[in-house]
């Protein structure tokens, strides 16, 4: 992929942000589109369903999965230049951050980038929420709470200064990727045809995958062409959440892929809204709403840079390139999601019942 022509017109940090704000576009458009949530899709799961809200995972995992592989395969991305792959993992910060961040997109009702996606639909809700969940992130990052975070994912790390790649740990041959790409992408469908889901929502959910493929794609063509060092990174909602804030708020901030992807995903979100009819305000619908919300986002802000990333970044975006602390990670989400529906949500729609 030849980038002279913006190499020439446009500065490495803005192409960077253009990058990130063309990623998050596709990213938030097709999102709001197929109702895209880890946190949807894990309650099913809890409730012994395999519904539409699973399918819609799957198939955007899998998408994800199978065209990162693909350009891995091609030569358009090498994993091992991924900011994630080269820095030291945290295998107690992927258990207790995955297992707080689950946890929390259950009583916030919808992870990291379900609340950016409907706070641009006029979910007020989800605005708040997404506020806290950034100021508490950066806290975690730079903050109060960086010490804390600092020493949980220090107890047990990944040796060598490196993360470790699972298909390489297991010495398992380079097409394991696409072609578990492909399985899961069957097994969705199969979901999907067995709940009706029409065409269009499968195409968007596709859409998300292929949008966190393209982000590896175009940071890692940037970084081997640009003159200054440019990180290989693509969706993820923890970091750039608390970078974009702080950009908003401090002089001298600079211009990344961070700063473009959070932008782009609001915007994207936003104009699918108000293609199809879907904006429109909500609030919170009491007290105890608001406290539940505001725990679970503090518990996902902590929870997420805890674990190396959020539902997107370390569930799809981490685990498409088989960072082995990300799987453990989408794993812990998973249950600690799964717990808290069994222990706080469903008692409830029993009582109600």
């Amino acid at each position: 992929m030849d980038l002279t022509f913006l190499l020439d017109h446009l500065s490495e940090p803005a192409i960077q942000a253009m990058f990130g704000l063309i990623v998050g576009a596709i990213f938030g458009f097709s999102a709001q589109r197929a109702s895209f949530c880890l946190r949807a899709a894990t309650v099913e799961f809890a409730r012994g369903q395999l519904g539409p809200r699973m399918s819609v995972w799957l198939l955007t995992f899998s998408t994800a999965l199978f065209w990162v592989q693909a350009a891995h395969l091609s030569g358009l991305f090498q994993p091992e230049e991924a900011r994630m792959m080269a820095v030291t993992g945290s295998w107690s910060g992927a258990v207790i951050g995955g297992l707080m961040f689950g946890a929390g997109m259950v009583l916030a009702r919808g992870c990291s980038g379900r609340l950016l996606v409907l706070a641009a639909t006029g979910n007020l809700r989800s605005v708040v929420s997404g506020l806290v969940f950034a100021v508490t992130a950066q806290m975690a990052l730079h903050g109060w709470l960086a010490p804390l975070r600092g020493w949980l994912a220090g107890l047990w790390t990944t040796p060598g200064g490196r993360n470790i790649d699972l298909l390489a740990a297991l010495a398992l041959p380079e097409t394991t990727g696409i072609t578990l790409g492909l399985g899961l992408a069957a097994l969705a469908i199969w979901l999907a045809l067995r709940n009706a889901i029409g065409a269009s929502t499968l195409v968007f959910a596709s859409g998300v995958g292929f949008a966190v493929a393209l982000g590896w794609v175009l940071t890692f063509n940037l970084a081997q062409q640009a003159f200054d060092p440019v990180t290989v990174t693509s969706a993820t909602f923890s970091g750039p959440s608390a970078n974009t804030l702080m950009f908003f708020l401090t002089e001298n901030a600079v211009l990344d892929f961070d700063i473009g992807l959070v932008p782009g995903v609001f915007l994207g979100a936003f104009l699918a809204a108000i293609l199809t009819g879907g904006f429109r305000f909500q609030g919170f619908d009491g007290e105890s709403q608001m406290r539940r919300s505001l725990t679970g986002a503090i518990l996902m802000g902590f929870g997420a840079m805890l674990a190396g990333g959020c539902a997107i970044g370390a569930g799809v975006t981490g685990g498409s390139i088989f960072v082995a602390t990300a799987w453990l990670a989408l794993l812990c989400m998973w249950i600690g999601a799964m717990i808290t529906d069994v222990l706080v949500d469903q008692p409830g729609r029993a009582v109600a019942a």
